[in-house]
């Protein structure tokens, strides 16, 4: 699976895009401008997907690439 098909199938569960979850996490203090904030590890970020969206590992890890900017939106 392409990592914008894993982005399309968390719009469709959650209603969210990468623009929102990208905003969301630093409202949490997850991330501080186009990266993620110094301390931050994924487990954190799987829990919180998890617990607020009901998202599963590969999902939420996609939205962790996503905000630590190893991965955007149109990446293979």
């Amino acid at each position: 699976m392409s990592f914008q098909a894993y982005l399309e199938n968390i719009k469709t569960k959650t209603g969210k895009t990468a623009d929102d979850f990208r905003k969301l996490a630093a409202e949490k203090g997850f991330t501080n401008g186009e990266t993620l904030a110094e301390g931050v590890k994924a487990a954190e970020i799987i829990r919180w997907l998890k617990e607020d969206y009901d998202l599963g590992r590969g999902h939420a890890m996609a939205i962790y690439a996503l905000l630590k900017g190893a991965k955007s939106e149109g990446s293979e």
